[in-house]
């Protein structure tokens, strides 16, 4: 059994023992380089960007210090905002990201326990000279702070992140419009270095990205094609790149703004000849109201869109559409004009039936009057056969009866079915109903057919 004096002594060891366990915490604790990382960044910042280590006016080295600096882009499509045909430009807002080497910037990570320098200025170290070869305007985003970043990693890897918004020119080809495809470009190259001292290069990984649920209001970003486009001048060859975008239209809407209602308004010109011929105001007013409002629409539709040298598919639409109502129009003058000239004839039939009425009454009356006075006179005449009816008459030769074959007239389904309407004016509406609206049928077969297949024709190669 342990005597009281080792318990003592065993207490306060232990005592010791924690003493000693809480002062190396407390030191840990209060170490300077453990506790305050943001001192030493500051230190290490002060020691990499210093004016007597480090000057951003020359450019960093290559490989193995020697050759161009090469600059890794990558860029993030967060927003699409408008699609202009008129201006044929787009306005575009993104992530800008470019990626180098420079190894003055190499630093100590401290085992691993600063992975990387944040700094908010790009004044401090040396920037590559990137522009937007085809922008029209741009900014940055500077609410709350300016939105950019660069970050220094211990290896000398360089960070430059920034929000731009960009309007850009995009040359259209508007052909097949609305059933078409553009392809704008987004074009990025070095102002002043040449290859032989910068080189831009895309990165390996998702050159480009596209935020989740983009949604444009009249197009759909298909896809993109990343490549390089450099350029050759009077002072070298400098590195440029460049990435296409391909957008489609959405033909949904032109169908129901454009197509539909021009389809109806072709529809509604053709009620007039189901009207009666003799409805000259109901006629006159739906063709004269039909074409005009057909005209407004087509005025409407070119208002959105710039004044090309070409046609494009829905001039062709709109062109057939106002060629139907106006021949609709026309097609009523025609019928006005059959109408006078069936009343003239029949005036004329009329005319010559009383004309032809009052001879035979006159002719009768004359005949009656001469038979009257040869009654009078006593002499008859006597009616005799011209040629003999019995054996021996023409020579003796038995008469033989003649007999006449005639072929039946062959009977045309259409002229029996026109027979059937008596005026010229009433067949001219009856073939109007028909012939109008087979035209229009074939017309939208041949027009969707055609640029239909032209749009996959063309979309192939790509």
């Amino acid at each position: 059994m342990p005597s009281m004096s080792d318990t003592g002594s065993e207490a306060v060891a232990g005592v010791g023992r924690l003493s000693a366990l809480l002062l190396l915490l407390l030191t840990l604790l209060c170490s300077p380089v453990s506790a305050n990382f943001r001192e030493r960044e500051k230190q290490i910042i002060d020691e990499i960007i210093g004016p007597a280590n480090y000057d951003k006016r020359i450019r960093p080295a290559g490989a193995n210090d020697t050759g161009p600096a090469v600059v890794h882009i990558n860029i993030m499509i967060r927003n699409v905002q408008t699609i202009s045909d008129v201006k044929m430009e787009y306005s575009i807002q993104i992530t800008f990201r470019e990626q180098w080497k420079d190894q003055r910037l190499t630093f100590d990570n401290m085992q691993g326990r600063i992975q990387y320098l944040t700094l908010t200025e790009t004044e401090m170290v040396w920037m590559p000279d990137l522009f937007f070869k085809n922008e029209k305007e741009g900014h940055f985003h500077n609410i709350i702070l300016p939105n950019l970043y660069i970050r220094i990693y211990p290896d000398g890897g360089v960070l430059y992140s920034i929000r731009i918004s960009l309007t850009l020119s995009c040359p259209m080809n508007l052909k097949l419009f609305p059933l078409d495809r553009q392809q704008c470009q987004l074009l990025m190259a070095s102002y002043g270095w040449t290859t032989e001292d910068l080189v831009f290069l895309w990165k390996d990984v998702e050159p480009v990205q596209v935020t989740k649920n983009l949604h444009l209001p009249r197009f759909t970003l298909e896809k993109f094609i990343t490549d390089y486009c450099n350029s050759k001048t009077n002072t070298g060859e400098y590195s440029c790149l460049r990435v296409d975008l391909v957008f489609k239209r959405e033909f949904s809407y032109y169908l129901i703004q454009y197509y539909i209602p021009c389809c109806m308004l072709v529809i509604v010109s053709w009620v007039s000849f189901w009207l009666d011929q003799n409805a000259v105001p109901a006629r006159v007013s739906l063709g004269v109201t039909t074409l005009l409002t057909m005209s407004t629409q087509t005025s409407s539709i070119n208002n959105t869109l710039p004044p090309v040298s070409y046609t494009k598919a829905i001039d062709v639409w709109t062109g057939v559409c106002l060629t139907f109502v106006f021949g609709a129009l026309l097609e009523f003058a025609l019928v006005n004009y059959a109408s006078r000239s069936d009343k003239h004839r029949e005036k004329l039939k009329e005319k010559l039936k009383e004309q032809k009425k009052q001879w035979e009454m006159e002719h009768a009356a004359a005949l009656e009057a001469a038979l009257q006075e040869a009654g009078e006179d006593g002499h008859t005449f006597g009616m005799k056969p011209l040629v003999s009816r019995h054996n021996g008459g023409m020579g003796g030769d038995k008469s033989r009866p003649c007999e006449i074959h005639l072929a039946a007239p062959r009977q045309n389904c259409c002229r029996t079915w026109l027979s059937k309407f008596p005026t010229r004016s009433k067949r001219i509406d009856v073939i109007s109903r028909i012939t109008f609206p087979i035209v229009f049928a074939f017309f939208n077969m041949a027009y969707w057919s055609t640029y239909l297949f032209t749009e996959e024709e063309e979309d192939g190669p790509k």
